[in-house]
């Protein structure tokens, strides 16, 4: 794949009990979890847009901690992350995904607690796209942000994706 290599991107995919997901982490961290089911190409238009100057290398074995750490998370032996992550956002992002870190396993917040957390409640819709520009669903808990009413929005994942996620933690 093309680009000037200021940065490598390794890949790779998740498949595990139904799940089934691309990663990618640079030699920082993390810095991507996919959708469920999409195809490398969700990966490519998101390092293509978001990490122009990034080459992308296939290699599964740089991707086995973050496998192992997500597997647990999946087979419900897992509640919290301890790895690193290599985010990139405005100042704004990163203090709307920095918030959703915060949020305990198994329990949802609204739009308006994350933007009162973060201490701008007039930024709801700001705070709804920080949320969906966020790279690392599931480590960044992005799923456990509903609607004031209750209702499941907005997942870059899908709403399926959601469900399943939060049915996971409910388990």
């Amino acid at each position: 794949m093309k680009h000037n290599q200021e940065e490598t991107i390794y890949y790779g995919k998740l498949e595990h009990n139904g799940w089934s997901f691309y990663l990618a982490a640079t030699d920082n961290g993390l810095c991507y979890v996919g959708s469920q089911n999409k195809e490398i190409d969700e990966i490519e238009a998101w390092a293509d847009k978001k990490r122009a100057d990034s080459e992308l290398v296939h290699d599964e074995g740089k991707l086995n901690c973050y496998k192992e750490q997500l597997i647990s998370y999946l087979d419900g032996e897992r509640k919290e992350f301890d790895l690193a992550m290599d985010l990139k956002g405005t100042a704004f992002q990163e203090s709307v995904w920095e918030a959703l870190q915060h949020i305990p396993y198994g329990e949802t917040v609204s739009y308006m607690n994350i933007a009162e957390k973060i201490e701008k409640p007039k930024a709801v819709r700001a705070v709804g796209a920080a949320i969906g520009a966020n790279p690392v669903m599931i480590l960044v808990p992005c799923h456990r942000v509903i609607a004031k009413d209750g209702k499941l929005t907005g997942f870059r994942g899908g709403i399926p994706m959601k469900e399943s996620l939060l049915e996971l933690e409910r388990r």
